[in-house]
């Protein structure tokens, strides 16, 4: 990657059942470009990734939504996974830790049905947003604008519909941040 983010720290929250690409290959795009990553969950240990329905890797997690903050990270990154999106949504904690992210404006960067903290959270009133689309009546209903493309950039959120669409979404992310911190692109 051209981008150096040797400076931005970046958050990738998820629990259990996360669409495994959508956490890995963001993890990896920041890590090459120099961003310090962490993956913050409910739990201690390891959170179980998916590919699609079929059981995929396990990743470590360096924090717990009890021990993050927002405001230690320069970015949020929501990975998809059916059981993933709907089980995070519900988790006081984790839509605190979106909802002060975007009082900061920092990006947050969502992926496939990653979409659904931010609709509990409150936050996506008046944004444009892609997703996987069985998402779109969600995010209409809580006031956003749903469109079906690759990678939509609104503001500080950056969306994207499925695992086909990561090269976009990585360089959108990465384009972002590198000019929030100053890098050269």
């Amino acid at each position: 990657m051209a981008a150096k983010l040797d400076k931005c720290r970046v958050a990738i929250l998820a629990v259990d059942g996360f669409e495994e690409a959508e956490l890995t290959e963001p993890h990896r795009a920041l890590t090459d470009a120099g961003a310090k990553v962490d993956v913050i969950s409910q739990k201690d240990g390891e959170i179980q990734g998916f590919r699609h329905v079929d059981k995929g890797s396990k990743v470590k997690v360096d924090r717990t939504f009890g021990s993050a903050r927002a405001d230690d990270y320069d970015a949020v990154v929501l990975p998809g996974g059916v059981v993933n999106g709907d089980a995070i949504r519900l988790i006081p904690e984790a839509q605190a830790f979106v909802k002060s992210a975007n009082a900061a404006h920092k990006p947050i960067a969502v992926i496939c049905h990653g979409g659904w903290l931010p609709v509990s959270a409150g936050i996506v009133k008046g944004h444009t947003m892609t997703s996987w689309p069985t998402l779109q009546d969600d995010i209409r209903n809580a006031g956003g604008t749903w469109v079906d493309q690759r990678v939509v950039r609104d503001g500080n959120f950056i969306t994207s519909r499925k695992p086909d669409d990561l090269p976009a979404f990585n360089a959108e992310l990465i384009s972002c941040l590198a000019a929030q911190s100053g890098a050269a692109a």
